[in-house]
C-alpha cells in the first residue's frame, strides 16, 4: 500500500469520524455502529474500484508501455552496464546503435507522456486528498467555494446591489444545546457531577481567531456532600462542581501542552489532577468508577469518559449542510476542470495520450462522487433529523383559580404539592399551610388569582378541567415553549402562519461569551444562528407586523444587513442604558469601559413593511409630572390637514370593549408633551437602579419591563399576538400578559423552570433563581409579591397599571435534536440483508434511513395503536430515562388545529377483552375554516366487532357531528373518517421551505 493511499484513507477515517470511537452520543454513536461497514468501504471497495479502472482502456495502455520501458531499461543495464543510462534515464551516445539501445529508445518514445501504474494511482489518491481536505475542519465541512489558485474563493452572486455572504451561508447552525455551559452526569453512587463553564472567553483588543481550549479550574473545584432534598434538577447524594474556562492558552500553558493534540493533553492532565484535589470518598468514587474499557482492555473512568464527551461535543459538529451533495458535486466538477485538466500539458502530450487524461479525469470524478454520495447520506440524515418536526414531550397548563369552576376547588385544596409551591413562591404565608381541606376550599374562593399548575394533579383532573372550557385556544393567553428555538418555530408553522403581529427578540450579542461558535468562525456562526431563525419566524409574521431585534455593538451591523432585504423600512432605536443620569447610578451604570469611549447604549432594530396600526407614543416635558402619556397606549389624530403645533392634535387613550377600540379623548390642558423619538433615554435599566426596575432577576441579559412595554404599545393593540423566541428571563411574556396581548415565548435553558438552581462561581454556592414559569405564575397571581433575589417587591409596571393578575398559560416541552439522535435504533438484520442484495446502491444512499425506519423518534406508525403509551428516551437533569410523548398535541400543531374543545370519554367496551377504552376527542377548526374532529383511542388487538362498537360509540355521543374533516388514529369504520397516521408522518417530515 502506497503512502498516498494511506494518507487518503486516514483522511476518510477523519471525515467519517473514526477518531471518535469513545463517543457514544449523537451522530458519533451512529458512525461507531457502522464502523465496520465504512472501514470496508475505505480499505476494500474504493481501492478495488480504482484498481479496476486503471486496468482498463487508455490508462491500462499507459501502464503497459511503462512496463515495456522498464523491461527495456533492465535489458540495457544487463547488456551494456550501469554506465549506459544516466540518473534521468538518458542513454549514452555510444550505445544508441546497439540492439538493446535501439529497443530502449523505441520504448522510451512510446512511453513519452505516459505514467506508470504507481504514478497513476498516486495521482488519483493525491487529487482526491487535495479535494476533500480543503473543505474539512475539526468535525465540520466548511463550504467555501473555490475559484482559482490566485482568487481562492467564489461567492454565488446574482447581481444584487448589496449582497451579504458568510462562510456558513448554506448550513444550519445546530450548536444550541445546553452542554456548553452546563454538562451534568450522575455517577453510579448517586453523586451528581457538573462541568460548569465560567464566563466564556471574549476576544480582547480586536485579536480574533486564536484557538481556544477547555481548561479545568482546579483550585475552584467544589464538593457539597450534604444530603439534598429530592426534586427537579437536584441530586440525592451530593454534588461535585468542576469549573472550566474556554480560552486561548497562556504562554506557559502552550509550553506545558505542546503536544500535537493539545486538548487531549489537557484532559490527560485533568484526569490525573482532579481526583488529587478531593478527599471525600463519594466524590472520588463518582470520578474513578469504571465507565467502560477500550478495545485493548484499558479501563476508562467516568471522569475521563465524560470529559472527552464534553469537550468533543462543544468543539465539533457546529453545522449541518443543507445540500452537501450538490455543493461538493459542483465543487468537484470545478476542481477537475481547473486543477486536474491542464490544457498545456494535454496539448504537449498529443492526441494519442489525451484519452488517458480524460479517463483519469473520469476515474477521479467517479470515485469522488461515490465518496460524496456516502458523506451526503450521513449529512442528509442529520439534516432530516434536524428538520423533522419534533414531538411534544409534555403539555401542562397554568390556570388561575378564578378561571376554574368551583367544582374543582376541593381537589385543589387536597393537593399538597400545589400548596407547597404557593408557599415556596411566597403567595401564601405559613398559616395558610396549616388549613384543613375545607378551609382551603373556602380560601380559594377569596383568592382567585392563585395559579394552579396542572402538573401537580392526576391526568384525570386535567382532562376534566380542560373539558370545562368551550373555546380552549381562545381562552389561553400565552404559550410557553421549552425547546431549541428553531425547532419550536418549525413545529408552530402550520398553526401560527401569518398570525404574529409583533416579534421582539433579544438574541446573543455575538460576544463569544453568550453562544458557542467554531474557532475562526465567530461572526459567520452568529449570522447562521440568526438567519435561519429569522427566516423561519417571518412565516409566522403578519405582512403589517413589526419586527424588533435588540442588539449591541458586536452584532448590530450584521443584524442590519440581515434585515435590510426583508423589510421596506428599517429604523434604529437607541436604548440608552445610562439614560436617567441619576447620581446614584454613577459610573457603574455603564455597560462597558473601552479604551477610548464608554459604551452606554444598545440598539433596537425595527423592521416593518406597513405603518398600519403603528401607535405613536408621547411623553410629558421633564418639568411636569402629572401627565405621563409615555406610559399609556395613546393615539393622536390631527384636527387639521397640515398640523403645525400641539393644538392641531386631538389625543385619545386606547380603550377596548368586547375587542373593539373605543376612543376616549384626553384633556392635555397646559402640559407640554413631545413625541417619543428614536433615542430612548427615559427608561431605567438594570445597570442603574434595582429598585426602580424591581423585576430584576439577576439574569444577565434581562431587559426592563417598561422597555418591552413601550415596544408593544407602539406596535400592537390588546389581542394581538407577540412572539419572542429568545425568551431568556421571560420579560416579553410577562409584559404581553399584563398588556392583554397574546404571546408565544420560547426558551431552552434551565431558566424555563419555576425555580432553578444556578451555580455562582464567585461565591462557589448554588443560588436559587426564579425561572420563566415561576415569573409567569407571579404575574398570574398579580405580582403582589415578586419574590426574587432574596427580596419581596412588586414589579414597577404592575404598580403603574394596577395589574390584578389572572389568566391561562399553556406550556409545552419539545423533543430536542440530541434526543432525536439518541433515540435512533437500528434494524441490523434487515440492513445486512439489504446490503447483500443491493450492494453499493444501498450502502451509499439508503443505509441509514432504511435501518432506522422503525425508530420511535421517526414516528413508528405501528405504535400509534397505543397513542397514550408512546415513549422516547429523553435526557433530563443529567440522566436519560423513558418518558411519555404527547402524540395528540404534536398532531394538532402539525395539522394547524385551533382547538375549541378537548374531551375525554370512557367507552365501556371496545377491546376483545371487554375492557374500558379512553377516547380523547378534539374539536376545532383549520385556518381555512373547515371544522375538524380528531379522535384518539387505543386499538391494539381490536377485532372487527371492536371497530363496529367504535363507530357506534362515536355516533352515540355525536363526536363527529358537524365536522368537515374527521381524523382517527389507526383504522376505523367511522363514516367519513380517515386515518391520521400517514398525514402525521407526512407533516412531521415535510420539507422546510427555503
Amino acid at each position: 500500500m502506497s503512502d498516498n493511499q494511506v494518507k487518503f484513507q486516514n483522511l476518510l477515517r477523519e471525515l467519517f469520524q473514526f477518531d471518535c470511537a469513545d463517543l457514544d452520543f449523537g451522530i458519533y454513536r451512529i458512525m461507531n455502529y457502522k464502523r465496520a461497514v465504512i472501514e470496508r468501504f475505505i480499505t476494500e471497495d474504493l481501492p478495488q474500484a480504482i484498481a479496476e479502472e486503471l486496468e482498463q482502456g487508455a490508462l491500462a495502455e499507459q501502464t503497459k508501455v511503462q512496463e515495456a520501458l522498464a523491461s527495456a531499461r533492465q535489458k540495457v543495464l544487463e547488456a551494456l552496464g550501469d554506465d549506459a543510462l544516466d540518473v534521468e534515464g538518458n542513454l549514452a551516445e555510444k550505445y544508441r546503435q546497439t540492439r538493446a539501445g535501439k529497443e530502449y529508445l523505441e520504448a522510451q518514445q512510446r512511453a513519452k507522456g505516459s505514467r506508470s501504474r504507481e504514478a497513476l494511482e498516486a495521482a488519483v489518491y493525491n487529487h482526491l486528498y487535495a479535494f476533500f481536505s480543503r473543505y474539512w475542519q475539526d468535525g465540520d465541512f466548511i463550504s467555501k467555494r473555490r475559484y482559482s489558485k490566485l482568487e481562492r474563493y467564489a461567492i454565488p452572486y446574482n447581481g444584487e446591489e448589496v449582497y451579504l455572504y458568510w462562510a456558513n451561508h448554506d448550513q444550519y447552525y445546530v450548536k444550541t444545546g445546553e452542554y456548553f455551559t452546563d454538562y451534568t452526569y450522575k455517577a453510579p453512587n448517586g453523586v451528581t457531577v457538573h462541568f460548569k463553564l465560567r464566563q466564556a472567553d471574549v476576544e480582547q483588543n480586536n485579536v480574533k481567531g486564536e484557538k481556544r481550549f477547555f481548561l479545568p479550574c482546579l483550585d475552584e473545584i467544589a464538593w457539597d456532600g450534604s444530603p439534598l432534598p429530592t426534586g427537579e434538577g437536584m441530586g440525592v447524594r451530593g454534588q461535585l462542581i468542576i469549573p472550566f474556562e474556554y480560552r486561548p492558552l497562556t504562554a506557559q500553558e502552550a509550553i506545558t501542552y505542546s503536544q500535537k493534540n493539545t486538548q487531549e493533553a489537557i484532559l490527560a492532565k485533568a484526569v490525573a489532577e482532579i481526583p488529587q484535589r478531593l478527599k471525600a470518598t463519594d466524590a472520588l468514587a463518582a470520578l474513578a468508577a469504571e465507565r467502560r474499557k477500550t478495545a485493548d482492555g484499558t479501563v476508562v473512568s467516568y471522569l475521563e469518559h465524560h470529559l472527552r464527551q464534553y469537550t468533543r461535543r462543544n468543539t465539533s459538529d457546529f453545522f449541518i449542510h443543507k445540500d452537501l451533495k450538490g455543493f461538493l458535486s459542483r465543487e468537484l466538477d470545478f476542481y477537475l476542470k481547473n486543477e486536474v485538466l491542464n490544457l498545456e500539458e494535454l496539448e504537449a502530450a498529443g492526441e494519442e495520450l489525451a484519452e488517458g487524461w480524460f479517463q483519469l479525469l473520469r476515474l477521479i470524478k467517479r470515485i469522488g462522487l461515490r465518496i460524496i454520495e456516502f458523506l451526503a447520506q450521513i449529512e442528509d440524515f442529520q439534516k432530516m433529523l434536524w428538520e423533522k418536526k419534533k414531538f411534544v414531550t409534555e403539555t401542562f397548563y397554568i390556570i388561575t383559580v378564578g378561571n376554574i369552576p368551583e367544582a374543582f376547588y376541593a381537589e385543589i385544596a387536597a393537593c399538597e404539592a400545589q400548596w407547597e409551591e404557593w408557599l415556596e413562591l411566597g403567595m401564601l404565608n405559613a398559616e395558610c399551610g396549616k388549613m384543613n381541606t375545607q378551609e382551603r376550599s373556602s380560601f380559594l374562593t377569596q383568592h382567585l388569582s392563585l395559579p394552579v399548575d396542572t402538573r401537580h394533579f392526576p391526568q384525570d383532573f386535567t382532562d376534566r378541567l380542560l373539558a370545562s372550557f368551550e373555546n380552549l385556544d381562545e381562552m389561553i393567553d400565552g404559550l410557553l415553549v421549552h425547546a431549541e428555538n428553531w425547532q419550536a418555530l418549525n413545529l408552530l408553522q402550520e398553526k401560527y402562519r401569518e398570525r404574529v403581529k409583533c416579534i421582539y427578540i433579544d438574541p446573543p450579542f455575538n460576544t463569544g461569551g453568550d453562544f458557542l461558535y467554531k474557532d475562526n468562525f465567530r461572526n459567520s456562526s452568529w449570522i447562521a444562528l440568526l438567519y435561519d431563525r429569522l427566516r423561519l419566524s417571518l412565516k409566522l409574521f403578519l405582512p403589517e407586523g413589526n419586527y424588533f431585534i435588540h442588539l449591541d455593538h458586536n452584532a448590530v451591523h450584521y443584524g442590519k444587513l440581515l434585515l435590510v432585504d426583508t423589510f421596506s423600512e428599517l429604523n434604529e432605536i437607541i436604548f440608552n442604558t445610562n439614560a436617567t443620569k441619576d447620581e446614584e447610578s454613577g459610573l457603574f451604570s455603564y455597560k462597558s469601559f473601552g479604551q477610548k469611549f464608554v459604551r452606554q447604549h444598545d440598539t433596537i432594530l425595527h423592521g416593518y413593511n406597513s405603518t398600519i396600526n403603528f401607535v405613536k407614543l408621547w411623553k410629558p416635558n421633564r418639568n411636569t409630572s402629572q401627565l405621563d402619556l409615555g406610559q399609556l397606549d395613546l393615539i393622536s389624530r390631527s384636527k387639521v390637514d397640515i398640523p403645525k403645533r400641539l393644538d392641531d392634535f386631538a389625543f385619545y387613550v386606547e380603550r377596548y370593549r368586547d375587542g373593539i377600540l373605543v376612543e376616549h379623548k384626553i384633556n392635555v390642558g397646559e402640559e407640554k408633551i413631545f413625541p417619543i423619538g428614536d433615542i430612548w433615554n427615559d427608561l431605567y435599566s438594570f445597570t442603574q437602579s434595582e429598585m426602580r426596575v424591581s423585576e430584576n432577576l439577576s439574569f444577565l441579559t434581562q431587559k426592563p419591563e417598561n422597555l418591552v412595554r413601550r415596544i408593544l404599545q407602539t406596535s400592537t393593540v390588546p389581542g394581538d399576538l407577540v412572539l419572542d423566541f429568545f425568551a431568556g428571563s421571560g420579560t416579553t411574556a410577562t409584559v404581553s400578559h399584563k398588556l392583554c396581548r397574546k404571546y408565544i415565548a420560547v426558551e431552552m435553558g434551565d431558566c424555563f423552570e419555576t425555580v432553578y438552581e444556578n451555580y455562582d462561581s464567585i461565591s462557589s454556592v448554588w443560588v436559587e433563581r426564579l425561572g420563566i414559569l415561576g415569573r409567569m405564575k407571579n404575574v398570574l397571581h398579580g405580582d403582589i409579591a415578586f419574590k426574587a433575589c432574596g427580596k419581596d417587591r412588586r414589579s414597577t409596571l404592575s404598580k403603574q397599571i394596577g395589574w390584578g393578575g389572572g389568566g391561562i398559560v399553556k406550556c409545552i416541552r419539545l423533543e430536542s435534536y440530541e434526543d432525536a439522535l439518541n433515540n435512533l435504533t437500528f434494524d441490523e438484520q434487515g440492513g445486512k440483508q439489504a446490503l447483500d442484495l443491493f450492494k453499493d446502491d444501498y450502502l451509499l444512499s439508503y443505509m441509514l434511513r432504511w435501518e432506522t425506519r422503525h425508530s420511535e423518534t421517526l414516528l413508528n406508525v405501528e405504535k400509534l395503536q397505543l397513542p397514550f403509551s408512546y415513549k422516547l428516551h429523553l435526557h433530563r437533569d443529567g440522566e436519560t430515562c423513558e418518558r411519555l410523548v404527547d402524540l395528540p398535541e404534536t398532531f394538532n400543531y402539525l395539522l394547524g388545529l385551533d382547538v375549541q374543545t378537548r374531551r375525554v370519554l370512557p367507552s365501556p367496551r371496545g377491546r376483545g377483552d371487554g375492557g374500558e377504552v379512553r377516547y380523547l376527542v378534539y374539536r376545532g377548526a383549520l385556518r381555512n375554516g373547515r371544522a375538524v374532529a380528531v379522535i384518539w383511542r387505543n386499538t391494539q388487538g381490536w377485532t372487527q366487532e371492536d371497530y363496529q362498537h367504535d363507530a357506534a360509540f362515536v355516533a352515540e355521543h355525536n363526536l363527529t357531528a358537524g365536522a368537515d374533516e374527521i381524523y382517527v388514529n389507526g383504522d376505523s369504520r367511522i363514516p367519513g373518517a380517515r386515518s391520521l397516521d400517514p398525514l402525521f408522518k407526512e407533516r412531521m417530515f415535510a420539507t422546510v421551505e427555503s
